[in-house]
């Protein structure tokens, strides 16, 4: 499987400030990849580099074998950047924002790729609107589009659905997952985790300008999380002591316990029985991408390459 993006010891600083501490990463053409981390994490210095539009204090990084610093029109060109910040020109429509956008990659008849981002991204009916009379989120977009128009193979998408309705985020995702199929490798960074656990087959989490972890997500799922048990007991009942191992806490009424294994439900029953002690309600919830981030910051595993 080819490399669509390489980085390789990563630094960068501003003065005294490291943002990015030593990152080294594959991502492999056609995934879809997860950037994760808190704010200040790094992510989006991370992407800037990516995109040429900072400067790495040390380092590799390149695009599909390009290198982003000796080879910047080639490795740009394979690049599909969504910014988090709301970046446009208040003086064109949106069409004449696309139009231009193609210029800048050579692309003069780009008027039917153009119209079907336009219908995609629900943009239609806007198309001859100026920027500056658009809503945020019909700005933003605007900015995927503009990412989209030169039909890169590698498009980072960074906090895409940021202040964006619901309806919008379904379409968008719809797209790109369509973009994914046809071999379009994306990245995306997203305080939405349940976007990511959903879209991402990959995720890296970064603390602190250091990748602490990067594995499948299923893995890392699997490692870091566990099938979580509420149980709402009869008045006045409690865990028996044997049972505290599993005990992670209270939560409207009900007891929380953390279980490794979906058999292990059948264990927790039997010992309630044995103790007399009657189940009055029960919900089991699958691992879930919160329950891995939470504990991942916290413990700071260290890389799981």
């Amino acid at each position: 499987m080819a490399t669509a993006v390489s980085l390789s010891g990563l630094v960068k600083r501003y003065g005294t400030v490291e943002a990015l501490a030593g990152v080294s990463l594959e991502i492999e053409a056609g995934a879809f990849f997860g950037l994760l981390g808190p704010n200040g994490a790094g992510k989006t210095t991370l992407i800037s580099c990516l995109a040429g539009l900072a400067k790495p204090t040390s380092g590799h990084l390149a695009v599909l074998g390009h290198d982003v610093a000796r080879e910047y029109r080639q490795a740009r060109r394979l690049l599909g950047v969504v910014p988090q910040e709301l970046v446009f020109d208040p003086f064109f429509t949106v069409r004449e924002t696309l139009h231009l956008q193609s210029g800048y990659y050579g692309l003069r008849r780009n008027s039917d790729w153009i119209d079907e981002i336009l219908n995609q991204l629900d943009l239609t009916t806007k198309a001859d609107t100026n920027m500056r009379q658009l809503s945020g989120g019909m700005k933003r977009r605007v900015l995927v589009a503009q990412a989209l128009v030169h039909k890169p193979p590698v498009i980072v998408l960074d906090e895409p659905t940021a202040g964006v309705d619901v309806e919008l985020r379904q379409n968008l995702w719809q797209f790109i997952r369509r973009l994914n199929r046809e071999g379009h490798t994306i990245i995306l960074t997203t305080h939405y985790l349940e976007e990511a656990e959903a879209l991402c087959d990959q995720i890296a989490l970064l603390k602190e300008g250091r990748l602490v972890a990067l594995d499948s997500t299923a893995n890392l799922l699997a490692r870091f999380s566990g099938h979580t048990l509420a149980l709402r007991l009869q008045e006045g009942a409690f865990l028996p002591d044997d049972l505290q191992r599993f005990a992670v806490g209270e939560k409207n009424g009900m007891h929380l316990l953390r279980l490794e294994q979906v058999a292990a439900v059948e264990e927790v029953l039997v010992r309630l029985r044995q103790a007399g002690i009657a189940v009055l309600d029960m919900r089991l919830s699958p691992p879930d991408l919160e329950e891995v981030f939470v504990r991942v910051m916290q413990d700071d595993p260290g890389n799981l390459s």
